[in-house]
């Protein structure tokens, strides 16, 4: 890897933490904003939606885009519009300002985000990519991690505070990408003599639509979905059943996301390396659907805690895992690629937290058995993969 591809890198996963990180810190404000404006908790849960809407429908359309145009132009005015959407969250008292501002942050997300992977799949060879989405991967999850803790932090001092300074940054990051990341041609330039010399594919009207690429897209949804269906509740769940308090639910999280990071950035690799994309797949599923039916017979705080940390462990390596697959099937189209998966995430953010609290008010047990089954369905059609290794060389448009 080049010091100009290594440079690169540095400056998506950057970019990719600071949307995520912007993305989460919103959330330990929102109560002070509903009540000092007198917003109802409709109103809070449209703001949210508005965001993932709006990535939803942006992410496979910019995909496509950044696919034409290039990944640098991409990147550097989704930076620009997350400055613009935290500078208007930071302005403003009046809702629809606010709406705007979360509109204008998906599209943010659904600009730098899939671009971010996109690029690293350009720049990276196939052994290398593993690595690199693990550490794309890691940025995701570390932004979504501490947000929170730093919005809370700096909400100390008012609770403005946390945009103006996430503006700031998002700024400081358009620059430094404008200037220092390499142009498209120049960063695909360097590849190494592996990632020239492997195969192409075909556009991706006539090859693409595979049934393995198929079964790796619906995975990303149910993965999300999975996630969010089991995440959205946890804290009520843990509350009224096992009689957690604020702090036991505390520190379970921030186990977790200690947990996290160390599971993406130092074990991923080492782990597609060994075993491969599909086996993690399959046991990452087939785990999280067996810890998730755990927890519904658990009898003591302990055993929630080690369900709990397994099924995020699952789910923390299953994207990355189900996204290193997908980079994998066309050395083109990758910002498409990218932007589909962005958009199936964005579907299960929005469809399991809905499903998981209508379920919650008929029994506390029914979501996390419906989580359970989605799963264990998945863990079957990962047998059908036969994808990427074994694909036919073909011809890039």
């Amino acid at each position: 890897m080049t010091r100009q591809t290594k440079r690169a890198i540095f400056i998506l996963v950057f970019s990719e933490f600071l949307v995520c990180l912007g993305i989460s810190l919103v959330i330990p404000v929102m109560p002070f904003i509903k009540n000092e404006l007198h917003l109802t908790a409709t109103d809070m849960g449209i703001m949210n939606a508005l965001f993932a809407a709006a990535q939803f429908i942006a992410s496979p359309i910019i995909g496509r885009v950044s696919d034409k145009i290039g990944r640098k132009p991409v990147l550097a005015v989704g930076l620009f519009l997350y400055m613009v959407s935290e500078v208007l969250f930071a302005l403003t008292n009046h809702l629809w300002v606010f709406n705007i501002s979360r509109i204008i942050g998906g599209l943010s997300a659904a600009m730098v985000v899939p671009t971010a992977m996109a690029l690293a799949s350009d720049i990276t060879t196939k052994r290398q990519r593993a690595k690199v989405i693990g550490w794309l991967s890691a940025a995701f999850s570390g932004g979504l991690i501490l947000g929170p803790g730093i919005g809370g932090i700096l909400a100390g001092i008012s609770y403005k505070t946390p945009f103006w300074v996430a503006g700031a940054l998002g700024l400081l990051s358009a620059i430094v990408l404008i200037v220092l990341l390499p142009s498209d041609a120049d960063t695909v330039h360097h590849l190494d003599e592996e990632a020239a010399a492997e195969p192409s594919h075909h556009p991706m009207s006539r090859a693409f639509w595979t049934l393995p690429i198929i079964i790796l897209f619906t995975m990303i949804l149910v993965s999300s979905f999975g996630l969010q269906g089991f995440e959205s509740i946890y804290s009520i769940y843990v509350n009224e059943v096992f009689k957690f308090s604020l702090s036991n639910i505390a520190l379970v999280l921030t186990l977790n996301g200690l947990i996290s990071l160390f599971l993406q950035v130092a074990l991923f690799d080492t782990f597609v390396q060994r075993f491969g994309e599909q086996k993690v797949i399959r046991v990452c599923f087939a785990l999280a659907a067996i810890c998730t039916i755990w927890i519904t017979q658990a009898h003591t705080k302990w055993e929630v805690v080690v369900a709990t940390l397994v099924i995020f462990s699952a789910f923390d390596l299953l994207r990355p895992a189900i996204t290193t697959l997908l980079t994998k099937a066309s050395d083109s189209n990758q910002g498409l690629i990218n932007g589909l998966n962005m958009s199936l995430t964005s579907v299960g953010n929005i469809v399991g937290p809905i499903m998981s609290g209508m379920l919650l008010d008929m029994n506390y047990h029914y979501p996390y058995i419906v989580v359970a089954v989605f799963l264990i369905v998945s863990y079957l059609m990962a047998f059908l993969l036969r994808l990427p290794a074994k694909a036919k060389p073909v011809v890039k448009s």
